[in-house]
């Protein structure tokens, strides 16, 4: 009979912290900027410069902490991890390994199996490094130390999770616990959120674990889901070949959907750590707690809960609308406004998810403000514009968040209500379309749909559709 096994994984999740400025010095944090433009003698590592911690990043790694029950470690500080790399400027990173600010908390997740709790053992905060450009052309590497010094937290989850589908959960709630407090956009592409995982296979019912591999490079949940399984096949081929996994960091190249060693795996004591002899250790006072925890955000869970008893709106859009904290905040802020719930949930899940997924853009990147949404409600309520201006209008408002009221008179899209005007242009339809008339009148219902169609056009689509149906029943 063949051997069953089981998949253990653990995973480190840096996520980048949306400080306006680096950990231990001024320097801006912005994505892009021209190479080595945010940067200083602090963050280039200059002999002699000097880092002060950046108080916001503690905030935001105990904002974290408390959102996923950690116990915040009120006594902390720095260390130095030493290693030799061109994208490290210091030859050292500042990290903590000895008294990381927060552990032993967890986090639930919800799969198809069900409930489960995945416990995290500890959130370090450290600099991030800057980045090596590898120049084919020219054969030589360069380096951009714009990212070096930007604040990291890193995640470390114990080794609970047993399957793709579970990290992905995983990977999700954080994603959105992070997004809610603002403590990071967590865009993988931008690389503000990345995942190192952990893997080993075991016989199922085994006691001890079984050899892990660190599998790097992984900026999609796509990505993460196609390492896992790509890693799991190569480590039970191994085993079942009689020969044995090596502990290693693996590199997992998405486009060639295979993985290959970078490294043997470093023990803690390669990096020689010892505390950071320029950085004070740091105390978090209970008040200081106190006064984050009151900060915190309202999260999904209970978002979702209060949303059907205020709102009454389907449970489907309340899953949507609360999956993203900027679209929950959009939809909060339009209901104040124009205290229409359903109306404003049918314009987020339907044109706004349409143009969202035709523009391959994430629901945090919405531009126009509730005030216009609501204003474009109202247009249509009003019977200022039909529908189908309305949907023309709310195209450009997504672009570029145009006031819809100023738009519709400028381009002159009000709807014309002047019956006169209007039982004109129906006339004129009905004398130009005989056989749709001779149709009407035989009984074909579907004709005077076509005469809708024809005033429509003639309007230049600026009349009310109800209206102009009505006109043509009475005059038929």
């Amino acid at each position: 009979m063949a051997k069953q096994y089981e998949t253990v994984i653990g995973l480190e999740v840096h996520v980048e912290l949306a400080t306006k400025t680096k950990i231990f010095c001024g320097c801006s944090t912005a994505f892009g900027g021209a190479p080595n433009t945010h940067t200083c003698p602090v963050c280039t590592g200059m002999p002699g410069s000097l880092p002060v911690l950046n108080k916001q990043v503690v905030e935001y790694a105990v904002a974290v902490g408390l959102a996923t029950n950690c116990t915040i470690t009120q006594y902390c500080k720095f260390d130095r991890k030493n290693y030799f790399y061109p994208d490290n400027p210091q030859n050292y990173q500042i990290s903590q390994l000895y008294l990381p600010i927060c552990r032993n908390g967890h986090v639930e997740i919800e799969t198809e199996n069900g409930k489960k709790s995945v416990g995290i053992h500890e959130i370090h905060m450290e600099e991030d490094a800057g980045k090596l450009i590898h120049d084919e052309w020219e054969d030589c590497s360069l380096v951009d130390y714009n990212r070096s010094g930007v604040p990291l937290i890193e995640i470390v989850s114990e080794p609970d999770m047993r399957s793709a589908e579970e990290v992905i959960a995983y990977l999700e709630k954080l994603r959105m616990t992070i997004q809610y407090l603002g403590a990071s956009d967590c865009k993988l592409n931008e690389g503000s959120m990345r995942a190192d995982v952990n893997i080993s296979v075991r016989e199922v019912g085994a006691k001890e674990f079984g050899t892990r591999t660190e599998m790097k490079n992984l900026n999609s949940f796509r990505a993460i889901q196609h390492a896992i399984e790509g890693e799991r096949e190569r480590q039970i081929e191994l085993l079942e070949s009689g020969k044995e996994v090596i502990q290693e960091t693996r590199r997992w190249d998405d486009a060639k959907e295979y993985s290959y060693a970078m490294r043997s795996k470093e023990d803690a004591q390669d990096y020689r750590y010892f505390p950071d002899p320029d950085l004070v250790p740091v105390f978090i006072s209970d008040e200081w707690i106190a006064k984050i925890k009151e900060n915190q955000p309202e999260f999904r869970e209970k978002k979702m809960v209060r949303y059907k008893e205020e709102y009454d709106i389907p449970e489907y859009d309340i899953g949507i609308i609360t999956d993203s904290k900027h679209m929950a905040d959009i939809f909060e802020e339009t209901v104040a406004i124009c205290k229409q719930p359903k109306k404003v949930s049918n314009w987020l899940m339907g044109e706004t998810l349409r143009l969202l997924k035709e523009k391959s853009m994430d629901p945090e990147d919405i531009l126009f403000s509730p005030e216009n949404l609501a204003k474009l409600i109202a247009l249509v309520d009003s019977k200022a514009i039909n529908s189908s201006v309305a949907k023309e209008v709310f195209e450009v408002m997504f672009a570029q968040n145009v006031d819809p009221e100023k738009y519709v008179e400028e381009k002159g899209l009000k709807t014309v209500n002047d019956e006169g005007a209007l039982r004109k242009t129906v006339e004129e339809v009905i004398a130009a379309n005989p056989q749709s008339v001779e149709d009407y009148r035989n009984g074909k219902e579907k004709a005077i749909g076509f005469l809708v169609g024809q005033t429509m056009k003639a309007m230049k689509g600026k009349a009310d559709p109800g209206m102009v149906n009505q006109l043509l029943k009475e005059l038929l």
